[in-house]
């Protein structure tokens, strides 16, 4: 005779405890990676956003780090902010995130450099990450804190780069090749029936 259950114990058995212990962190890492990838997109978006009105400030901005040469500050400076959208697009829809990730990431390692160039050579700038830039006056610029923020964004699209899937993706793919979890999962092969021997 099989002994009854003792009250307050799981009857579904110890199974069902250790898949739960394992399942909590994957969903908070899923929702965590969400936060990060609309954070980034957001940022992403908004940068290059507030740019495409004033081209000439953009073009201003982009001259300002004196690192280009004059036939190349244009292009930089119109085709900069449709990258930003393009990526922060890709990124808040779901749609490769790895790759827009990885595309993210160097764009913010090309700002960090550029900014803490920029810092060392002594140039009184506004970074025009947002939007305006160019000269400010002495004792303006906000160099630490700009540098700051783009190295806790590169924290996040490296993070992505490592782990892309999340919540609310759009894509099929979470940018690796491997489903998202939008997907919805395989069945479970142990609850096929057995198939009859002949």
């Amino acid at each position: 005779m099989r002994s009854p259950t003792a009250p307050g114990r799981n009857q579904d058995g110890p199974d069902t405890d250790q898949q739960t212990v394992r399942t909590l962190p994957s969903t908070v890492w899923l929702w965590a990676a969400t936060a990060a990838r609309v954070l980034l997109g957001g940022v992403l978006v908004m940068a290059g956003a507030l740019k495409i009105p004033d081209p000439a400030a953009a073009v201003r901005a982009v001259r300002a780090y004196r690192l280009l040469p004059e036939t190349l500050v244009a292009p930089v400076a119109f085709g900069l902010p449709v990258l930003e959208i393009a990526v922060g697009l890709a990124l808040l829809t779901g749609v490769f995130v790895r790759t827009a990730a990885l595309a993210s990431a160097v764009l913010l390692t090309v700002f960090i450099a550029g900014i803490t160039t920029a810092w060392a050579r002594g140039l009184q700038i506004d970074c025009g990450c947002f939007g305006d830039g160019g000269q400010v006056a002495a004792g303006q610029t906000a160099y630490p804190g700009e540098i700051a923020r783009d190295a806790g964004l590169l924290l996040l699209a490296l993070a992505l780069t490592r782990w892309p899937r999340s919540r609310l993706a759009l894509g099929g793919v979470s940018g690796d090749g491997r489903p998202c979890a939008c997907s919805p999962a395989p069945p479970d092969r142990t609850d096929e029936e057995p198939t009859r021997a002949r």
